[in-house]
């Protein structure tokens, strides 16, 4: 059967050395794009594919190859431009879930990951199409192809027999595999921003000669930076611009350039990408604006623009941007439209706000701070914050990731990689409640605390506007995490020290009592103070507030020896001044310089004690969230993972696959079905309690017996059981089963359905366990106490699916109302561990079944031997396409 045109397998990817291709199945018209391709193999790469010399394909041959079904016959092919440089393809085998597997590889492009990340690609495919094992024949000599397949981390046997080694590789998901793939990913998406970063050579295109222009602000940035390579200006009839050579276009210039900078009309811009590609320019920066800030046409060219450049295997950021920028002595990079541009640090910076970019390097300068790489994204179109999370990770020259995020592009890939990146670097983010149209991501489902729910799950540091952002960057760029909650307090001011130590309480951190120096301490004082209160905490805060002015750089000077010599966290409000002030600075040249970039053990210093207080807080928490082990996703006893798919598939009326029950190219029409989750649960070794629909008294008596007393008789509809007065609990005999039924129909009125349900175990907490498939994050679980007070506050946390043991612990303690379920407030303390394992399976659930778009399990009793199911109801939708970070690496 020939089956549609799969469009779902198309992606763009970031090949090895920071290129990048568009893969997408072979076509009929790719007739001539394969003879092409084909006629520039060497005769190696031929005789390798097909065991022997054949210097062309016939036409018979061509139609073979380039018509296939899509399902016994797929073919993957990589363009580069216009050009096809690779090509795998598989065709069905018995058994019908082998399939046979060949790959080819223009010569000029091996050694790229070109194979690697097709080989993803077609995995995925035949996974898709029931295909279970690959089997490839390949020649001894043939290295690269045996390394392929044993280096993917499938589990893979060989045979060698008449002078061909027969590969077996079997397809299922493996550990290795796994990390294998992110490895590439990893090591891909951080070269590619590499190459943006640290170019040898930059073009400014459209470099006017007019004052206040664009392209003239971003080259005289460039030469007043003093980069280190050639910066080529091109103006199409200036000889020259800011004094330096112009030439007409950027193929005319005599050099490689690694890096452009647009500046031109918006209407040009595609034309202008083009001509990179053809001159080998790596990446592009498009500062130009008229794109999709503007509306459905710039949107439509924005596309474009991402399209050709990916295709062509440029990175572009922008456009609309403010720039990118590179600290780094050997470097010298700014390419951006700020004049004002930070020295030398430790903390890298993302923006996607181009029109804030500018105040807020401007606030990091102000602040002597420093940075070593910034980027601003502007409408974010193909470089985003992910990207730089991987590029950071590695940057030695990174210690802090600073993020202005106005929407993600890949909320599932964020919080993957930022919960491996916190365990070693601190990310801290400012998130906007709004996403801007022009954003190439749209508008999350979740509600903003949830997304704050998600953040804390990865120890993404989430704070409320920017100057908290930099409050709490400077702490953790120059000072050590603090190891525990207590707060020592030195000050020459009473009032100052009792604000800062009510400022520590409100925090939830444990202040010490203030030591007071008076208003005449000098630097011998706070020596000995300082170092005295360090013996005894885990962190201090110093006020120094000087009536007139005193002997500052001595004290200061004490103060930076003490915090070294304690290895201990010190922050500081040091006569008001915001940032790191010269004389708290520990630098490479003399001590005090103005100019001298800071270094570690440098102190921090805040207009107020209590904005000292809040940035320690977040340290403190981010501090406690690394002691936390990473943990693993258990594997509970109990759960039939394909018998809850089938009953997906069955309900839904589709043939089940791997991922999600429908494919993304048999159509159809999709409805939501909703159903009793009580079969589903079980597949995961969840059990509700049954619930037996009465029409009378005496089929509810004899329910009673059927299910053993004593029972509850409740409203049978979920929504009517949740209203006060509509259940009847404790209910121990016949008589007061047939009176709960009476008096619950007159208050329901005729015809309400009633049911009976065996009563739970008391003392216990009424919480909700709920499930949504968010269009970006995937699987979301939450949790919350079923009280009226707690549902009317929203008090409700959230943990990205599949939950490990861990993640469900901290998911329980999250809510404000936790305090209930462990002995508080005259409620005794409750099976915790029962409730942590019960969301550990419906986080696998979650995460196994997309179609689940959404489950409330409701209530579910924590009481102190366990937790009870009482009601559980899910809602299906076919799924078709790929999930959100699942599968082989794509960008998007």
């Amino acid at each position: 059967m020939q089956l549609r045109y799969p469009a779902h397998w198309e992606a763009d990817v970031v090949l090895s050395d920071g290129g990048t291709a568009h893969l997408r199945p072979i076509r009929p018209d790719d007739a001539e794009p394969l003879r092409s391709f084909y006629s520039r193999l060497s005769e190696q790469s031929i005789f390798y594919r097909f065991f022997g010399p054949r210097p062309r394909l016939t036409d018979r041959e061509i139609a073979w190859f380039t018509n296939v079904d899509y399902d016994n016959r797929v073919a993957l092919i990589a363009t580069i431009g216009t050009e096809m440089v690779a090509v795998v393809r598989y065709d069905r085998v018995t058994p019908e879930d082998h399939a046979e597997v060949a790959f080819l590889v223009e010569d000029a492009h091996q050694g790229r990951g070109v194979a690697s990340v097709l080989m993803e690609h077609l995995r995925a495919a035949a996974r898709e199409r029931g295909i279970r094992t690959f089997i490839a024949d390949v020649l001894p000599g043939n290295h690269r192809m045996t390394g392929l397949f044993r280096q993917a981390g499938y589990t893979a046997e060989s045979q060698f027999e008449d002078g061909v080694v027969r590969m077996t590789l079997d397809l299922a998901t493996t550990e290795t595999s796994r990390e294998v793939r992110l490895a590439r990913e990893h090591r891909s998406e951080a070269r590619s921003i590499e190459r943006l970063l640290k170019p040898e050579s930059v073009a400014v295109i459209g470099a006017s000669r007019e004052p206040g222009g664009i392209g003239q602000a971003v080259l005289r940035n460039l030469l007043g930076a003093d980069f280190s390579g050639p910066v080529y200006p091109v103006h199409r009839h200036a000889r020259a611009v800011a004094g330096v050579r112009a030439y007409r276009s950027v193929s005319a210039i005599d050099g490689d350039v690694d890096l452009a900078v647009l500046a031109v009309p918006a209407e040009g811009v595609l034309d202008v990408v083009r001509e990179c590609a053809e001159k080998g320019v790596k990446g592009l920066v498009v500062v130009s604006s008229g794109f999709g800030e503007t509306g459905d046409d710039g949107r439509v060219r924005q596309d474009e623009l991402v399209s050709i450049s990916r295709a062509y295997g440029l990175r572009v950021v922008g456009p609309n941007c403010l720039g990118i920028a590179n600290t780094d002595p050997a470097v010298r990079l700014n390419a951006t439209l700020a004049a004002t541009l930070p020295g030398r640090g430790r903390v890298g910076f993302f923006s996607q706000s181009g029109a804030l970019g500018t105040a807020l390097l401007q606030r990091v300068a102000q602040r002597g701070m420093g940075i070593s790489t910034f980027v601003s994204a502007g409408n974010r179109a193909d470089v985003s914050g992910n990207d730089l999370l991987q590029y950071w990770e590695e940057d030695a020259a990174t210690d802090v990731i600073l993020l202005y995020l106005e929407s993600l592009g890949n909320p599932r890939k964020f919080t993957r990689l930022a919960r491996r990146i916190s365990r070693s670097k601190p990310i801290v983010v400012v998130k906007s409640r709004g996403v801007p149209g022009a954003h190439a991501a749209p508008a999350l489902d979740l509600p903003d605390t949830a997304l704050s729910s998600l953040f804390e799950q990865a120890g993404v540091i989430r704070v409320d506007d920017l100057t908290q952002l930099f409050d709490v960057a400077q702490l953790l760029a120059y000072q050590p995490l603090p190891t525990g909650p207590r707060v020592g307090l030195v000050s020459n001011s009473d009032a100052l020290a009792l604000l800062a130590e009510e400022a520590c309480v409100a925090a939830g951190l444990e202040p010490a009592p203030p030591v007071n120096l008076g208003a005449q301490a000098g630097a011998a004082e706070y020596a000995r103070a300082l170092s005295d209160v360090l013996n005894d905490v885990d962190a201090a805060v110093v006020v120094y507030m000087p009536p007139i002015p005193g002997r500052t750089d001595e004290i200061a000077a004490e103060l930076v020896k003490a915090a070294g010599e304690s290895g201990k966290p010190v922050l500081a409000t040091f006569q008001g001044e915001m940032g790191m002030p010269p004389a708290l600075r520990v630098t490479v040249g003399s001590p005090g310089e103005t100019d001298a970039a800071p270094q570690k053990g440098s102190i921090p210093s805040y207009p107020a004690p209590e904005e000292a207080v809040r940035a320690l807080a977040h340290a403190v928490r981010h501090a406690r969230w690394r002691e936390q082990p990473a943990g693993t996703v258990p594997e509970p006893e109990g759960v039939d993972a394909k018998g809850a798919r089938a009953l997906v598939a069955a309900a839904l009326g589709q043939e089940g696959h791997e991922g999600h029950a429908g494919s993304g190219d048999r159509g159809g029409e999709i409805h939501d079905v909703e159903i009793d989750a009580t079969e589903l649960l079980a597949c995961y070794g969840v059990e509700v309690w049954p619930a037996e629909v009465v029409a009378s008294a005496d089929e509810a008596v004899a329910a009673a017996e059927r299910l053993g007393y004593p029972v509850v008789v409740k409203a049978a509809d979920p929504a009517a059981a949740k209203q006060a007065g509509t259940v009847r609990i404790g209910l121990a005999e016949p008589s007061g089963v047939r009176q709960a039924y009476t008096g619950l129909g007159a208050v329901l009125g005729p015809g309400a359905a009633l049911a009976v349900q065996r009563m739970a175990p008391q003392p216990a907490v009424p919480t909700v366990v709920g499930v949504v498939q968010d269009r970006y994050f995937g699987g979301v679980v939450s949790f919350g106490l079923a009280e009226v007070a707690a549902r009317l506050l929203g008090d409700r946390a959230y943990r990205l699916a599949p939950l490990t043991g861990e993640d469900a612990q901290s998911l329980v303690r999250s809510v404000r109302t936790a305090p209930l379920l462990f002995g508080r407030y005259g409620y005794p303390p409750v099976a915790v561990d029962a409730l942590s394992d019960l969301l550990v399976r419906v986080g696998l659930l979650a995460d196994a079944l997309p179609e689940v778009i959404r489950m409330d399990l409701d209530p579910v009793l924590v009481g102190t031997s366990g937790a009870v199911v009482l009601g559980a109801r899910a809602v299906l939708r076919p799924v078709s396409g790929p999930r959100p970070d699942v599968g082989p690496r794509r960008l998007g």
